[in-house]
């Protein structure tokens, strides 16, 4: 029987390393910006939008710690200071956000660009059968998929309707 090992390939298990890698540096900093939004959000839609920004920042905590694992799986070093985060992310550090269009807008401007890594990690991951990085990349799109939608969808303008438009009368 041959003798399995995680890291299928010297060459392409280095480069799934560093894509994984900058996925993690990303993933902290959207963690950390939803943290703030959620300490920070205020107004009317507080209630929503506290517990909302602390249901996203615990999913990103979790991706994070499967990140940093599926590094160490392929024989990598996870990332592991702010100081590197930040030198290799791409999503920005916010702060004082507390309104919640801007919030919910940067928001979902970070998803969109963790989508994009995603699928990118993805297609390399699928191209070098790397089954475990592939489903763990597919996943995060369909999850940051669906929430980017709501996200989106809570954003939309609410059309005005009056109740007189919702009752049918009769002529």
């Amino acid at each position: 029987m041959k003798k399995y090992n995680v890291s299928y390939n010297g060459k392409h298990s280095k480069e799934t390393v560093e894509r994984l890698d900058i996925l993690l540096s990303n993933m902290q900093i959207y963690f950390i910006n939803l943290r703030g939004m959620h300490w920070n959000i205020k107004g009317k839609r507080f209630f929503e939008l506290h517990q909302k920004f602390e249901e996203l920042y615990r999913d990103a905590s979790e991706k994070i710690d499967e990140i940093a694992e599926r590094i160490l799986m392929l024989e990598g070093e996870p990332t592991h200071t702010y100081s590197e985060y930040i030198k290799n992310a791409t999503i920005k550090s916010i702060k004082n956000i507390s309104t919640s269009s801007v919030a919910v807008e940067s928001t979902v401007k970070d998803l969109q660009y963790l989508i994009s890594l995603e699928k990118d990690l993805f297609a390399y991951s699928n191209e070098y059968h790397d089954w475990g990085t592939n489903t763990l990349a597919g996943g995060y799109i369909l999850q940051h998929e669906k929430s980017l939608w709501m996200l989106k969808a809570y954003l939309k303008q609410e059309e005005k309707i009056t109740v007189e438009d919702l009752v049918e009368h009769k002529s």
